[in-house]
């Protein structure tokens, strides 16, 4: 066997290239249509030489090593490959992140000292004090439908989970049948058109088989991969929403007997205040009686009277209202449901600090649902792009077939195939191009909406602190007005019994009575459901930080 190896026609350029043996080749000898230089003479065939040496030194090599060895030489770089491959598509996902880009402040504008001082409970409702609330949030959180059906969503959300997931696994099946056929006795080749069967044989036949069924995609590019990680970024997203439903649920359930409260001390106030507005009518009848009141006096304090009356049924609707609104959150009937109810007086205003702005990211449900959904659509936009890719996949077929039953599984009954396919992509008509824009497009959605979400919920707290202050300064300042307008009324109706003051300055001293003493009730629950809107902004109840010990600064 002779070997060659082809040069340069410089030898200053000349680099030692791979030579392959070529049988039947002539030695080395420089090409006749270049004019060979002193130089080139002396160096061409000493270069000849020392490739000679090196390809006959490898095929000695080859010729010692083992045919495993010689094999495994020959697959390792399609081996190398397919592992650069699978690396590459792990890679492909990461490539495909997005920065959130929301910036995080240090603390809130309105919050004051140590923000951790009072971080919400988990069970936030029990600081309001109110048996009555404990309870029926813990009948809300087991019959509430709205919560139950985000439930019902994570049990879809995770089988969808595990049915994207089997696509990276092979699918096997055990295939079996039995066939009985009889075939024609005149369909021979005869002359007459009539002949019996072939060979003398009988016309029926058997035929039994058992197969076993293999087959698996093999996912070089991430494709699979990246549908489970959709799939079940989704499941994550439906069990963080599932908490947002129950947050809402419960704040709703507060919010609703809050209302009935507010309701019941608004109907004393009204029924209250139509007493006593009848007594000071009664005053002045008397006073028409005795001469020293007209029927103009009469008359205006009836229609005070009247007024106050005309104020209860609105107040009565909004407290059945919400009684029926209760009762269908915490999944009951409203025929059968019955509040106590009370007073907002005897309810106690839990304190809350609302930390600092970079827990709430990690709190807050509806952050970590928009998250997870953002994560989800960029796991799509990996198995997008994988479909640009090649698939391949092996089926395999083992199993006996005979003629009879007894000779079914002998060994002359076994038979098998294999078989490997990869499909390419040519041409889709823009199928795949749009697919991977689509998913492109829903990931920019969802980043804008994860951004929305965030900020909302910043101004969410920045609003539900400014509500709580507020509101408290008023309730006080609205208290004061209530108890000098109780002041003011008291003297009026003293002075009214002694005859030494006019209606009209009674008149105006109920009316304002009247109206401050409705307007703090309402104040107070304007105060309770900012409180509520609170936890509801800081994402309900927090667990408390590890061993209790304060935030590293």
């Amino acid at each position: 066997m002779r070997f060659s190896c082809d040069l340069p026609h410089t030898v200053r350029q000349a680099r030692v290239l791979p030579c392959a043996p070529k049988a039947g080749s002539e030695p080395f000898t420089a090409p006749r249509d270049t004019p060979a230089s002193p130089s080139r003479e002396r160096v061409a065939p000493q270069a000849a030489i020392s490739c000679r040496r090196s390809l006959e030194a490898r095929h000695m090599r080859q010729r010692n090593l083992s045919p495993s060895l010689l094999a495994a030489r020959r697959i390792a770089p399609l081996v190398g490959a397919l592992w650069l491959m699978h690396g590459l598509s792990a890679c492909m996902l990461a490539s495909d992140k997005v920065e959130l880009g929301v910036p995080i402040i240090g603390s809130y504008q309105l919050a004051h000292g140590n923000p951790d001082a009072a971080l919400p409970k988990l069970d936030w409702w029990r600081g309001f004090h109110s048996a009555e609330l404990t309870t029926l949030m813990e009948q809300a959180q087991v019959g509430n439908f709205d919560i139950a059906a985000a439930v019902a969503r994570i049990m879809q959300a995770d089988a969808q989970a595990r049915i994207t997931g089997a696509a990276l696994l092979p699918t096997v099946n055990l295939d079996g049948s039995a066939q009985h056929s009889r075939s024609s006795t005149n369909t021979g080749s005869g002359g007459s058109g009539v002949s019996g069967a072939s060979g003398g044989g009988s016309p029926e036949r058997n035929l039994f088989s058992t197969t076993l069924n293999a087959s698996y995609e093999i996912d070089f590019w991430g494709k699979n991969r990246a549908a489970l990680l959709a799939a079940e970024q989704t499941a994550v997203a439906s069990r963080y929403d599932r908490e947002v439903v129950a947050l809402t649920t419960l704040v709703s359930v507060a919010n609703a007997y809050f209302q009935i409260l507010a309701s019941q001390d608004r109907l004393r106030i009204a029924r209250d205040n139509v007493a006593a507005a009848t007594r000071i009518l009664d005053l002045v009848r008397q006073r028409l009686d005795a001469g020293t009141a007209s029927s103009l006096d009469v008359a205006q304090q009836e229609s005070l009277v009247a007024t106050q009356r005309a104020a209860v049924p609105p107040l009565e609707i909004t407290l059945r209202q919400n009684i029926a609104t209760l009762a269908v959150l915490v999944g009951q009937t409203p025929e059968a449901f019955t509040v106590r109810g009370g007073s907002m007086r005897r309810l106690a205003i839990p304190r809350v600090t609302p930390g600092i702005p970079s827990d709430l990211l990690r709190r807050r449900p509806d952050f970590r649902e928009a998250e997870a959904q953002l994560a989800a659509a960029t796991a799509n936009i990996a198995n997008a792009r994988a479909q640009f890719f090649p698939s391949i996949s092996l089926t395999s077929a083992s199993g006996f077939q005979s003629a009879a039953l007894r000779t079914l599984f002998a060994s002359g009954s076994w038979q098998y195939a294999l078989a490997a396919n990869l499909a390419q992509p040519i041409f889709h008509g823009g199928q795949l191009v749009g697919q991977l824009e689509q998913t492109r497009g829903r990931q920019d959605e969802l980043l804008q909406t994860y951004r929305r979400v965030v900020i909302n919920g910043f101004a969410d707290v920045e609003r539900a602190l400014v509500d709580v202050q507020q509101q408290s300064l008023r309730e006080r300042l609205q208290t004061e007005v209530l108890r000098t307008s109780r002041q003011a009324f008291e003297i009026s109706e003293t002075r009214l019994r002694e005859g030494t003051i006019d209606l009209i300055t009674v008149i105006n001293t109920q009316q304002t009575l009247f109206q401050a003493d409705d307007t703090l009730a309402q104040v107070r629950l304007a105060r309770l459901l900012a409180v509520v809107s609170l936890f509801q902004a800081l994402g309900g109840g927090w667990p408390p930080l590890d061993g209790d010990k304060p935030r590293d600064s």
